[in-house]
């Protein structure tokens, strides 16, 4: 499960609408919350949002408490890097990503002779997002995004998350059941927000989709996409201090995460 929270205009222009944060009014009780989405709901139908799109993202959905819990609750980001980066840095996890390093090594240079990042770095994020894969996340994403669109603390953010999301779902890049991620509506093997999914992901395996949740040569190329887009320069370092590491605040504003996420990629290109 993601650790982090991205706080990121796209390949494809997404739909040209952003419903009114305050169309109800944001609220931090379950009572409000109904009148909230119904009002929510109109006003994307207004925008063009089809009602198919609207039933299979929202006929669900409920005020879900554990995604404020969450919200409230992160206090992981306040460990020294010393403890942050041993909790996470693990060596099970080194020697995980050492042997992907290994088996994906064709698809990691095909990617870094596009987008100029190195596979160290792609599989450093890979492993501390979702342990490789291995866990995606399971919250319900369209619910996740209008508990936290309905929530005062930051109403605005995730209401265009969540306008993202349905454009994400109205252009059949992905269905609202496949649509299933981290607790702050992040999604695939990297966790995407809805907005960097638009902004970012790619068809990597030339399938014909941009699948980030089963496809890991796309989840590591739009994760790739995202950092050249955020200004990576190809051969200069990752380190604090050293030009990348800017990068990596774009991916995680958090300083630790930052640091650890350097500390891992150095880790696992020298082989260690």
């Amino acid at each position: 499960m993601s650790i982090r929270f991205l706080l990121h205009a796209s390949v494809f222009a997404p739909l040209m609408w952003i419903v009114p944060a305050t169309a109800a009014g944001c609220g931090n009780s379950a009572e409000g919350f109904p009148p909230w989405l119904n009002d929510f709901r109109q006003e994307a139908a207004t925008q063009g949002v089809s009602q198919r799109t609207l039933a299979s993202a929202l006929d669900a959905v409920v005020y879900d408490r554990a995604i404020i819990s969450r919200d409230r609750g992160q206090r992981v980001f306040h460990l020294s890097f010393e403890k942050f980066a041993a909790r996470l840095v693990t060596p099970s996890r080194l020697s995980r990503g050492r042997e992907l390093l290994r088996r994906n090594a064709g698809l990691l240079r095909e990617i870094e002779n596009r987008y100029g990042v190195p596979g160290p770095v792609l599989v450093s994020i890979w492993g501390l997002e979702t342990g490789f894969g291995a866990d995606n996340g399971h919250f319900r994403t369209t619910q996740a995004l209008a508990t936290l669109a309905y929530d005062c603390r930051r109403s605005a953010k995730f209401t265009k998350e969540l306008n993202d999301a349905l454009t994400i779902i109205e252009r059949g890049d992905m269905t609202a059941a496949q649509m299933r991620g981290d607790w702050a509506g992040e999604i695939g093997q990297t966790q995407f927000m809805p907005s960097s999914y638009l902004s970012y992901a790619v068809d990597f395996d030339g399938d014909g989709r941009r699948d980030l949740i089963h496809s890991s040569a796309d989840a590591l190329a739009s994760t790739a996409h995202y950092l050249k887009g955020k200004g990576w320069r190809p051969g200069a370092g990752w380190a604090e201090g050293e030009p990348n590491f800017a990068v990596f605040l774009e991916w995680n504003q958090a300083n630790v995460y930052a640091k650890t996420l350097a500390y891992f990629a150095t880790r696992l290109a020298e082989g260690q």
